[in-house]
């Protein structure tokens, strides 16, 4: 037997069991999940908590979120006239109507989510370019949206010549730029013709979602890289059931997932245990012990970490490397115990593979290293990651 069908029969048989040893698993995930039926989903699935380790529960727990999701789009997506409201011809209340600017009503909250849709809009639009899958056509359209009359489809809500306007902000004090790659913002996506939904479409749903389902956060710039993978993992399985219900699938994988790390996006908790400066300064603690002629070598340019570890951490390193790329490092950090110190380890591994580079460099030339990392084997940042 190939030592990969052998990997292939290992996670087989970790995922076979009633129970599953989540020590075995993580293990087994964090040299990277074989892609090959719906190992990778299903992993993800449990790592992240969605799915529980006893493996009777889980249809139960598919089945009931899919539903609850199904209801959430009704809810919360369709502008408040085409509801369902009992009545027949589905008319709209008279007591509230669309310029009504009461506190209760439906369509002054429809037409405050249209700010936060503009800035969705404009990043979904531009997601993971380098790759055409989330241009394409999902097999599976949102039924409730797209086969319906009227504006149900989030992306007919907004004016896309308001787009540059729109400013990004996290809840807190202050604007934040999270200084996405100007490379990656040249084109923005086309919209899909009636009864036709483009995968970027479905992640503007499911962000949109998210952002009126957790009010105190809110949407922020950033998060769109985020789910990407983990939508593109879920819509590109080889199962066909895997992929019907990527959206809600996905929608509660991100949702676990941004509960462990929203501390990177509230700008008040930036100094908290869990936020973004304290794990910079981890970041910073671990080069330092690990190679001190590159740290005082940066300390010495100036180069603080925030000018490219901000990004580095935040985003999961998920702007930094290609889609495919990224799903194997996101395989080793969602399998990491104590997440996100594994990740930390990446980064720190990142700037000791170009030491020599950074040596030689200027300030100027150490900045545009760091913020436009050179394409390299992922294997070969991994396993220098494993050995720190």
């Amino acid at each position: 037997m190939s030592i990969f069908k052998a990997r292939v029969q290992e996670f087989e048989n970790a995922l076979s069991k009633d129970e599953i040893d989540m020590k075995q698993l993580r293990q087994l995930c964090s040299n990277g999940i074989p892609d090959v039926n719906s190992l990778r989903s299903q992993c993800w699935k449990i790592l992240l908590g969605y799915l529980g380790t006893k493996r009777e529960s889980w249809s139960s727990t598919l089945a009931m979120k899919r539903t609850l999701y199904r209801q959430f789009i009704e809810d919360l997506v369709l502008p408040p006239g085409l509801k369902d409201n009992g009545n027949e011809d589905n008319e709209v209340c008279l007591s509230d109507h669309p310029l009504s600017e009461g506190p209760d009503s439906a369509w002054n909250t429809f037409f405050n989510d249209n700010e936060f849709l503009l800035q969705i809009d404009k990043d979904v639009r531009r997601l993971c370019p380098d790759i055409s899958f989330f241009q394409q056509p999902t097999e599976y359209p949102c039924d409730i949206v797209v086969h319906s009359k009227g504006e149900r489809r989030l992306h007919q809500r907004v004016v896309p010549s308001v787009l540059s306007s729109a400013n990004v902000e996290r809840k807190g004090l202050g604007v934040t730029k999270i200084n996405l790659i100007t490379k990656r913002s040249e084109e923005t996506y086309k919209a899909m013709e009636e009864g036709l939904e483009a995968h970027w479409e479905v992640v503007q749903r499911i962000l949109f979602l998210y952002a009126k389902l957790n009010p105190g956060q809110g949407y922020v710039q950033g998060m769109n890289e985020i789910v990407g993978p983990i939508y593109y993992v879920m819509a590109s399985d080889p199962d066909l059931e895997v992929r019907e219900h990527a959206e809600a699938d996905c929608f509660y994988c991100f949702t676990a997932l941004m509960a462990e790390i929203r501390d990177f996006f509230i700008k008040t908790l930036d100094d908290s245990e869990g936020g973004i400066k304290n794990m910079m300064k981890r970041l910073a603690e671990m080069l330092r012990s690990k190679d001190l002629e590159i740290y005082e070598r940066l300390k010495a340019q100036e180069l603080h970490p925030q000018y490219y570890s901000f990004r580095w951490i935040s985003l999961i390193l998920s702007q930094e490397f290609p889609l495919p790329d990224v799903v194997r490092i996101w395989d080793s950090v969602l399998s990491d115990e104590k997440r996100f110190d594994f990740l930390l380890k990446i980064c720190c591994a990142m700037i000791l593979i170009q030491r020599e580079q950074i040596l030689q460099n200027d300030f100027a030339s150490n900045v545009k290293l760091l913020q436009n990392y050179p394409s390299m084997d992922i294997n070969i940042v991994l396993s220098r990651a494993f050995s720190l």
